[in-house]
Protein backbone atom coordinates (compact mmCIF):
# COMPACT_ATOMS: atom_id res chain seq x y z
CA UNK A 1 0.00 0.00 0.00
CA UNK A 2 1.39 3.38 -0.94
CA UNK A 3 1.89 6.19 1.54
CA UNK A 4 -0.83 8.11 -0.29
CA UNK A 5 -3.38 5.40 0.43
CA UNK A 6 -2.19 4.96 4.01
CA UNK A 7 -2.65 8.67 4.57
CA UNK A 8 -6.24 8.40 3.33
CA UNK A 9 -7.10 5.36 5.38
CA UNK A 10 -8.83 7.52 7.96
CA UNK A 11 -11.50 8.16 5.35
CA UNK A 12 -12.82 4.69 6.19
CA UNK A 13 -14.44 6.36 9.19
CA UNK A 14 -16.53 8.44 6.80
CA UNK A 15 -17.36 5.37 4.75
CA UNK A 16 -18.64 3.65 7.86
CA UNK A 17 -21.10 6.47 8.40
CA UNK A 18 -22.46 5.64 4.95
CA UNK A 19 -23.10 1.99 5.78
CA UNK A 20 -26.68 0.77 5.98
CA UNK A 21 -28.07 -0.35 9.30
CA UNK A 22 -27.74 -4.09 9.70
CA UNK A 23 -30.98 -5.74 10.72
CA UNK A 24 -31.36 -6.83 14.33
CA UNK A 25 -28.05 -5.41 15.55
CA UNK A 26 -28.22 -5.52 19.33
CA UNK A 27 -25.22 -3.85 20.93
CA UNK A 28 -24.76 -4.46 24.62
CA UNK A 29 -22.63 -2.23 26.80
CA UNK A 30 -20.40 -4.22 29.13
CA UNK A 31 -18.39 -3.06 32.12
CA UNK A 32 -15.91 -5.51 33.56
CA UNK A 33 -15.55 -6.01 37.33
CA UNK A 34 -12.39 -3.92 37.04
CA UNK A 35 -14.16 -1.06 35.29
CA UNK A 36 -13.17 -1.63 31.65
CA UNK A 37 -15.98 -0.76 29.25
CA UNK A 38 -16.72 -2.53 25.98
CA UNK A 39 -19.46 -3.06 23.43
CA UNK A 40 -20.67 -6.54 22.56
CA UNK A 41 -22.78 -8.24 19.92
CA UNK A 42 -23.49 -11.82 20.90
CA UNK A 43 -23.44 -14.18 17.91
CA UNK A 44 -23.43 -17.71 19.33
CA UNK A 45 -24.15 -19.43 16.02
CA UNK A 46 -20.47 -19.84 15.11
CA UNK A 47 -18.08 -20.85 17.92
CA UNK A 48 -15.55 -18.04 17.66
CA UNK A 49 -15.14 -14.47 18.85
CA UNK A 50 -13.68 -11.39 17.21
CA UNK A 51 -12.12 -8.85 19.57
CA UNK A 52 -11.12 -5.33 18.53
CA UNK A 53 -8.97 -3.10 20.75
CA UNK A 54 -7.92 0.47 20.01
CA UNK A 55 -5.65 2.85 21.89
CA UNK A 56 -6.15 6.48 20.87
CA UNK A 57 -2.96 8.35 20.04
CA UNK A 58 -1.00 6.25 17.58
CA UNK A 59 2.07 7.63 15.87
CA UNK A 60 1.06 11.18 16.77
CA UNK A 61 2.68 10.29 20.11
CA UNK A 62 6.10 9.61 18.58
CA UNK A 63 8.63 11.77 20.44
CA UNK A 64 10.23 14.47 18.33
CA UNK A 65 13.28 13.05 16.60
CA UNK A 66 12.05 9.47 17.12
CA UNK A 67 9.44 9.36 14.36
CA UNK A 68 8.48 5.80 13.49
CA UNK A 69 8.85 4.47 17.04
CA UNK A 70 5.16 3.61 17.50
CA UNK A 71 5.00 1.96 14.09
CA UNK A 72 8.07 -0.16 14.78
CA UNK A 73 6.90 -1.05 18.28
CA UNK A 74 3.49 -2.15 17.03
CA UNK A 75 4.97 -4.31 14.29
CA UNK A 76 7.10 -6.10 16.89
CA UNK A 77 4.27 -7.10 19.23
CA UNK A 78 3.86 -10.43 17.43
CA UNK A 79 7.62 -11.00 17.15
CA UNK A 80 8.02 -12.70 20.49
CA UNK A 81 6.56 -12.27 23.98
CA UNK A 82 7.36 -13.51 27.49
CA UNK A 83 9.31 -16.77 27.10
CA UNK A 84 8.45 -17.22 23.41
CA UNK A 85 10.65 -15.89 20.61
CA UNK A 86 9.14 -14.88 17.26
CA UNK A 87 8.91 -18.42 15.91
CA UNK A 88 7.62 -19.78 19.21
CA UNK A 89 4.93 -17.10 19.41
CA UNK A 90 3.81 -17.79 15.81
CA UNK A 91 3.64 -21.52 16.47
CA UNK A 92 1.64 -21.06 19.68
CA UNK A 93 -0.82 -18.81 17.88
CA UNK A 94 -1.20 -21.19 14.94
CA UNK A 95 -1.63 -24.20 17.23
CA UNK A 96 -4.62 -22.41 18.74
CA UNK A 97 -6.02 -21.53 15.29
CA UNK A 98 -6.06 -17.93 16.53
CA UNK A 99 -5.51 -14.79 14.47
CA UNK A 100 -3.84 -11.66 15.82
CA UNK A 101 -3.19 -8.44 13.95
CA UNK A 102 -1.30 -5.43 15.32
CA UNK A 103 -1.15 -2.12 13.45
CA UNK A 104 -0.94 1.61 14.01
CA UNK A 105 -1.77 4.82 12.22
CA UNK A 106 -1.53 8.51 13.02
CA UNK A 107 -4.36 8.34 15.58
CA UNK A 108 -4.38 4.85 17.08
CA UNK A 109 -2.74 1.56 17.90
CA UNK A 110 -5.10 -1.25 16.91
CA UNK A 111 -5.22 -4.88 17.97
CA UNK A 112 -7.53 -7.37 16.24
CA UNK A 113 -7.98 -10.93 17.46
CA UNK A 114 -10.08 -13.91 16.49
CA UNK A 115 -10.17 -17.12 18.49
CA UNK A 116 -12.25 -20.27 18.82
CA UNK A 117 -14.51 -20.60 21.84
CA UNK A 118 -12.78 -23.84 22.89
CA UNK A 119 -9.37 -22.08 22.87
CA UNK A 120 -10.48 -18.72 24.25
CA UNK A 121 -8.55 -18.82 27.53
CA UNK A 122 -5.28 -19.94 25.92
CA UNK A 123 -5.61 -17.41 23.10
CA UNK A 124 -6.29 -14.57 25.53
CA UNK A 125 -3.27 -15.58 27.62
CA UNK A 126 -1.06 -15.53 24.53
CA UNK A 127 -2.44 -12.18 23.40
CA UNK A 128 -1.92 -10.78 26.88
CA UNK A 129 1.76 -11.74 26.73
CA UNK A 130 2.11 -9.78 23.47
CA UNK A 131 0.46 -6.70 24.95
CA UNK A 132 2.17 -6.83 28.32
CA UNK A 133 5.49 -8.61 27.75
CA UNK A 134 6.78 -7.98 24.23
CA UNK A 135 10.40 -9.06 23.95
CA UNK A 136 11.77 -6.63 21.36
CA UNK A 137 14.60 -9.09 20.68
CA UNK A 138 17.47 -7.54 18.75
CA UNK A 139 17.18 -10.01 15.87
CA UNK A 140 13.48 -9.26 15.45
CA UNK A 141 14.02 -5.52 15.80
CA UNK A 142 16.63 -5.46 13.05
CA UNK A 143 14.56 -7.63 10.73
CA UNK A 144 11.41 -5.50 11.08
CA UNK A 145 13.47 -2.29 10.99
CA UNK A 146 14.85 -3.44 7.65
CA UNK A 147 11.33 -3.95 6.31
CA UNK A 148 10.30 -0.47 7.41
CA UNK A 149 13.37 1.09 5.82
CA UNK A 150 12.74 -0.78 2.56
CA UNK A 151 9.25 0.70 2.50
CA UNK A 152 10.55 4.20 3.17
CA UNK A 153 13.08 3.90 0.34
CA UNK A 154 10.33 2.70 -2.00
CA UNK A 155 8.24 5.73 -1.04
CA UNK A 156 10.96 8.01 -2.39
CA UNK A 157 10.12 6.63 -5.83
CA UNK A 158 6.35 6.61 -5.36
CA UNK A 159 4.54 9.68 -6.67
CA UNK A 160 1.53 9.02 -4.45
CA UNK A 161 3.67 8.84 -1.33
CA UNK A 162 5.46 12.04 -2.32
CA UNK A 163 2.14 13.83 -2.86
CA UNK A 164 0.88 12.68 0.52
CA UNK A 165 4.03 13.93 2.26
CA UNK A 166 3.72 17.35 0.63
CA UNK A 167 0.03 17.53 1.52
CA UNK A 168 0.86 16.81 5.16
CA UNK A 169 3.56 19.47 5.12
CA UNK A 170 1.11 22.02 3.74
CA UNK A 171 -1.80 21.04 5.95
CA UNK A 172 -0.24 20.32 9.35
CA UNK A 173 2.90 22.40 9.69
CA UNK A 174 4.55 21.94 13.12
CA UNK A 175 1.93 19.42 14.30
CA UNK A 176 2.54 15.66 14.77
CA UNK A 177 0.19 15.04 11.83
CA UNK A 178 2.88 16.46 9.57
CA UNK A 179 5.06 13.43 10.26
CA UNK A 180 5.18 10.15 8.39
CA UNK A 181 3.78 7.42 10.65
CA UNK A 182 6.54 5.06 9.50
CA UNK A 183 9.26 7.54 10.38
CA UNK A 184 12.13 8.64 8.19
CA UNK A 185 15.35 7.20 6.84
CA UNK A 186 17.13 9.22 9.51
CA UNK A 187 14.99 8.45 12.57
CA UNK A 188 14.20 4.75 12.11
CA UNK A 189 17.84 3.53 12.09
CA UNK A 190 18.47 5.41 15.35
CA UNK A 191 15.57 3.90 17.30
CA UNK A 192 16.68 1.79 20.27
CA UNK A 193 15.03 -0.92 22.32
CA UNK A 194 14.55 1.62 25.10
CA UNK A 195 12.67 3.85 22.67
CA UNK A 196 10.31 0.98 21.85
CA UNK A 197 9.71 0.22 25.53
CA UNK A 198 8.97 3.90 26.16
CA UNK A 199 6.37 4.28 23.39
CA UNK A 200 4.80 0.97 24.38
CA UNK A 201 4.06 2.40 27.81
CA UNK A 202 3.07 5.77 26.36
CA UNK A 203 0.48 4.46 23.92
CA UNK A 204 -1.02 1.29 25.41
CA UNK A 205 -2.76 2.65 28.48
CA UNK A 206 -6.28 2.36 29.85
CA UNK A 207 -7.11 6.07 29.63
CA UNK A 208 -7.29 5.85 25.80
CA UNK A 209 -8.74 2.34 25.49
CA UNK A 210 -11.73 1.27 23.34
CA UNK A 211 -12.92 -2.33 23.08
CA UNK A 212 -15.59 -4.24 21.18
CA UNK A 213 -16.35 -7.91 20.70
CA UNK A 214 -18.67 -9.91 18.48
CA UNK A 215 -19.30 -13.62 18.53
CA UNK A 216 -19.75 -16.55 20.82
CA UNK A 217 -19.17 -14.84 24.14
CA UNK A 218 -21.52 -13.58 26.86
CA UNK A 219 -21.35 -10.25 28.66
CA UNK A 220 -20.14 -11.97 31.82
CA UNK A 221 -17.45 -13.87 29.94
CA UNK A 222 -16.33 -10.73 28.13
CA UNK A 223 -16.06 -8.81 31.41
CA UNK A 224 -13.76 -11.44 32.87
CA UNK A 225 -11.73 -11.53 29.66
CA UNK A 226 -11.24 -7.76 29.69
CA UNK A 227 -9.79 -7.73 33.18
CA UNK A 228 -7.50 -10.66 32.41
CA UNK A 229 -6.26 -9.17 29.16
CA UNK A 230 -6.17 -5.44 29.90
CA UNK A 231 -6.68 -4.92 33.60
CA UNK A 232 -3.07 -4.28 34.55
CA UNK A 233 -2.14 -1.97 31.69
CA UNK A 234 -0.82 1.44 32.78
CA UNK A 235 -3.63 3.73 33.94
CA UNK A 236 -2.48 6.69 31.85
CA UNK A 237 -0.27 7.30 28.85
CA UNK A 238 1.45 10.24 27.21
CA UNK A 239 -0.92 13.22 26.76
CA UNK A 240 -2.55 13.36 23.34
CA UNK A 241 -1.53 16.13 20.94
CA UNK A 242 -3.67 19.22 20.75
CA UNK A 243 -5.90 20.33 17.93
CA UNK A 244 -4.16 20.77 14.57
CA UNK A 245 -4.52 24.18 12.96
CA UNK A 246 -5.17 23.46 9.30
CA UNK A 247 -2.62 25.50 7.35
CA UNK A 248 -3.90 24.79 3.85
CA UNK A 249 -4.29 27.77 1.54
CA UNK A 250 -5.57 27.86 -1.99
CA UNK A 251 -3.21 27.33 -4.88
CA UNK A 252 -1.06 24.78 -6.67
CA UNK A 253 2.10 22.99 -5.59
CA UNK A 254 4.05 21.13 -8.25
CA UNK A 255 6.73 18.55 -7.45
CA UNK A 256 8.65 17.34 -10.52
CA UNK A 257 8.60 13.56 -10.97
CA UNK A 258 9.35 11.63 -14.16
CA UNK A 259 6.59 9.64 -15.79
CA UNK A 260 3.67 9.89 -18.22
CA UNK A 261 1.10 10.74 -15.53
CA UNK A 262 0.82 13.12 -12.61
CA UNK A 263 -0.74 12.30 -9.26
CA UNK A 264 -3.09 15.01 -8.04
CA UNK A 265 -4.19 15.43 -4.44
CA UNK A 266 -6.58 18.27 -3.71
CA UNK A 267 -8.15 19.37 -0.48
CA UNK A 268 -9.37 21.97 1.96
CA UNK A 269 -10.81 22.08 5.46
CA UNK A 270 -13.51 19.55 6.31
CA UNK A 271 -16.08 18.92 9.03
CA UNK A 272 -16.15 16.99 12.29
CA UNK A 273 -18.15 13.77 12.43
CA UNK A 274 -20.05 15.06 15.46
CA UNK A 275 -20.98 18.35 13.78
CA UNK A 276 -24.77 18.82 13.43
CA UNK A 277 -24.19 19.45 9.74
CA UNK A 278 -22.23 16.27 9.13
CA UNK A 279 -25.01 14.39 7.35
CA UNK A 280 -25.64 17.18 4.81
CA UNK A 281 -21.87 17.25 4.27
CA UNK A 282 -21.83 13.48 3.80
CA UNK A 283 -24.52 13.69 1.15
CA UNK A 284 -22.69 16.52 -0.61
CA UNK A 285 -19.42 14.60 -0.64
CA UNK A 286 -21.08 11.49 -2.05
CA UNK A 287 -22.73 13.52 -4.80
CA UNK A 288 -19.50 15.35 -5.60
CA UNK A 289 -16.88 12.62 -5.47
CA UNK A 290 -18.31 9.45 -4.01
CA UNK A 291 -18.06 5.88 -5.21
CA UNK A 292 -20.81 6.02 -7.85
CA UNK A 293 -20.14 6.66 -11.53
CA UNK A 294 -22.89 9.27 -11.37
CA UNK A 295 -20.89 11.42 -8.92
CA UNK A 296 -20.13 14.83 -10.40
CA UNK A 297 -16.36 14.47 -10.62
CA UNK A 298 -16.57 11.00 -12.17
CA UNK A 299 -19.07 12.37 -14.69
CA UNK A 300 -17.16 15.52 -15.58
CA UNK A 301 -13.55 14.36 -15.32
CA UNK A 302 -13.84 10.77 -16.52
CA UNK A 303 -17.08 10.16 -18.42
CA UNK A 304 -17.36 13.42 -20.37
CA UNK A 305 -13.67 14.20 -20.93
CA UNK A 306 -11.78 10.95 -20.42
CA UNK A 307 -9.12 12.66 -18.32
CA UNK A 308 -8.70 9.89 -15.76
CA UNK A 309 -9.69 6.35 -14.92
CA UNK A 310 -10.95 7.30 -11.48
CA UNK A 311 -11.38 10.24 -9.15
CA UNK A 312 -12.91 10.51 -5.71
CA UNK A 313 -13.23 12.64 -2.60
CA UNK A 314 -13.53 11.86 1.10
CA UNK A 315 -14.39 13.56 4.34
CA UNK A 316 -11.33 12.65 6.39
CA UNK A 317 -11.90 12.77 10.12
CA UNK A 318 -8.73 12.70 12.15
CA UNK A 319 -8.91 13.00 15.91
CA UNK A 320 -7.37 16.46 15.80
CA UNK A 321 -8.26 17.75 12.33
CA UNK A 322 -10.89 17.60 9.61
CA UNK A 323 -10.01 17.59 5.92
CA UNK A 324 -12.00 17.21 2.73
CA UNK A 325 -9.73 15.83 0.06
CA UNK A 326 -9.63 14.02 -3.23
CA UNK A 327 -7.22 12.24 -5.51
CA UNK A 328 -6.74 11.24 -9.10
CA UNK A 329 -4.05 10.47 -11.69
CA UNK A 330 -4.02 12.25 -15.04
CA UNK A 331 -1.82 12.22 -18.13
CA UNK A 332 0.65 15.10 -17.94
CA UNK A 333 -0.78 16.89 -20.97
CA UNK A 334 -4.30 16.79 -19.42
CA UNK A 335 -3.48 17.97 -15.89
CA UNK A 336 -4.28 21.64 -16.48
CA UNK A 337 -7.70 20.75 -17.85
CA UNK A 338 -8.42 18.39 -14.97
CA UNK A 339 -7.52 21.04 -12.39
CA UNK A 340 -9.86 23.54 -14.02
CA UNK A 341 -12.72 21.05 -14.15
CA UNK A 342 -12.29 20.18 -10.47
CA UNK A 343 -12.18 23.84 -9.51
CA UNK A 344 -15.28 24.53 -11.57
CA UNK A 345 -17.23 21.71 -9.93
CA UNK A 346 -16.13 22.95 -6.50
CA UNK A 347 -17.49 26.38 -7.39
CA UNK A 348 -20.74 25.00 -8.81
CA UNK A 349 -21.59 22.99 -5.72
CA UNK A 350 -20.69 25.92 -3.47
CA UNK A 351 -23.00 28.22 -5.38
CA UNK A 352 -25.83 25.86 -6.25
CA UNK A 353 -25.67 22.85 -3.95
CA UNK A 354 -27.50 19.80 -5.29
CA UNK A 355 -30.53 19.28 -7.44
CA UNK A 356 -33.57 17.51 -6.02
CA UNK A 357 -32.78 14.49 -8.20
CA UNK A 358 -29.19 14.33 -6.93
CA UNK A 359 -30.28 14.63 -3.32
CA UNK A 360 -32.89 11.90 -3.61
CA UNK A 361 -30.56 9.54 -5.46
CA UNK A 362 -27.76 10.10 -2.97
CA UNK A 363 -30.03 9.49 0.01
CA UNK A 364 -31.25 6.28 -1.55
CA UNK A 365 -27.71 5.10 -2.18
CA UNK A 366 -26.39 5.96 1.26
CA UNK A 367 -29.33 4.38 3.08
CA UNK A 368 -28.98 1.08 1.32
CA UNK A 369 -29.85 1.01 -2.39
CA UNK A 370 -26.17 0.49 -3.16
CA UNK A 371 -24.88 -0.61 0.22
CA UNK A 372 -21.31 -1.02 1.25
CA UNK A 373 -21.76 -4.49 2.58
CA UNK A 374 -20.28 -5.72 5.80
CA UNK A 375 -20.81 -8.94 7.64
CA UNK A 376 -19.12 -11.21 10.13
CA UNK A 377 -17.84 -10.86 13.64
CA UNK A 378 -14.58 -9.15 12.66
CA UNK A 379 -16.16 -6.26 10.74
CA UNK A 380 -18.82 -5.85 13.43
CA UNK A 381 -16.22 -5.55 16.19
CA UNK A 382 -14.22 -3.04 14.16
CA UNK A 383 -17.31 -0.96 13.38
CA UNK A 384 -18.31 -0.85 17.05
CA UNK A 385 -14.88 0.44 18.05
CA UNK A 386 -15.08 3.11 15.35
CA UNK A 387 -18.45 4.13 16.72
CA UNK A 388 -17.06 4.48 20.22
CA UNK A 389 -14.09 6.53 19.09
CA UNK A 390 -16.39 8.86 17.16
CA UNK A 391 -18.63 9.30 20.18
CA UNK A 392 -21.64 7.66 18.56
CA UNK A 393 -24.29 6.00 20.76
CA UNK A 394 -24.78 2.24 20.79
CA UNK A 395 -28.16 2.57 19.06
CA UNK A 396 -26.66 4.48 16.12
CA UNK A 397 -27.23 1.65 13.58
CA UNK A 398 -30.95 1.79 14.36
CA UNK A 399 -31.29 5.57 14.01
CA UNK A 400 -28.77 6.49 11.35
CA UNK A 401 -30.96 6.12 8.26
CA UNK A 402 -33.59 8.38 9.81
CA UNK A 403 -30.94 11.09 10.17
CA UNK A 404 -30.03 10.80 6.50
CA UNK A 405 -33.62 11.04 5.32
CA UNK A 406 -34.20 14.01 7.64
CA UNK A 407 -31.68 16.15 5.72
CA UNK A 408 -33.53 18.83 3.76
CA UNK A 409 -32.65 20.63 0.57
CA UNK A 410 -32.25 23.79 2.63
CA UNK A 411 -29.71 21.99 4.83
CA UNK A 412 -27.72 20.83 1.82
CA UNK A 413 -27.67 24.22 0.11
CA UNK A 414 -26.60 26.00 3.29
CA UNK A 415 -23.83 23.54 4.11
CA UNK A 416 -22.59 23.60 0.51
CA UNK A 417 -22.12 27.36 0.74
CA UNK A 418 -20.32 27.06 4.07
CA UNK A 419 -18.19 23.98 3.44
CA UNK A 420 -17.00 24.25 -0.17
CA UNK A 421 -14.51 27.10 -0.51
CA UNK A 422 -12.96 27.11 -3.99
CA UNK A 423 -10.48 29.85 -3.10
CA UNK A 424 -9.03 27.61 -0.37
CA UNK A 425 -8.71 24.49 -2.50
CA UNK A 426 -5.08 23.35 -2.60
CA UNK A 427 -3.73 21.11 -5.37
CA UNK A 428 -0.62 18.97 -4.89
CA UNK A 429 0.64 17.74 -8.25
CA UNK A 430 3.51 15.28 -8.49
CA UNK A 431 4.69 14.64 -12.04
CA UNK A 432 5.53 16.60 -15.16
CA UNK A 433 2.27 18.48 -15.77
CA UNK A 434 2.02 20.63 -18.85
CA UNK A 435 0.47 24.08 -18.74
CA UNK A 436 0.34 24.22 -14.95
CA UNK A 437 2.00 27.01 -12.98
CA UNK A 438 2.82 26.53 -9.33
CA UNK A 439 1.65 29.30 -7.03
CA UNK A 440 4.20 28.69 -4.27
Amino acid sequence: MTRQLRFLTVAIVSLFLALPARAAVDIQTVTSPGGIKAWLIEEPGIPFTALEIRFRGGSSLDPAGKEGAVNLMTALLEEGAADLDAQGFAKARDDLAAQFRFRSDIDSVAVSAKFLTENRDQAVALLRSALKQPRFDSEAVERVRGQVLAGLRADLKDSGAIASRIFRDKAFEDHPYERDSDGTLETVPALTRDDLIAVHAATMARDRLYVAAAGDISAEQLGALLDTLLGDLPATGTPLPGKADLMLTGGITVEPFPGPQSVILFGQGGIQTDDPDYFPALLLNEAMGGSRFSARLMTEVRAKRGLTYGIGTSLVGYDQAEVMMGQTSVANEKVAEAVEVIRDEWRKIAEGGLTEAELDATKTYITGAYPLRFDGNGPLASIMVNMQMMGLPADYPKTRNEKVWAVTMEDVQRVARELYTPDKLRFIIVGEPQGVTATD
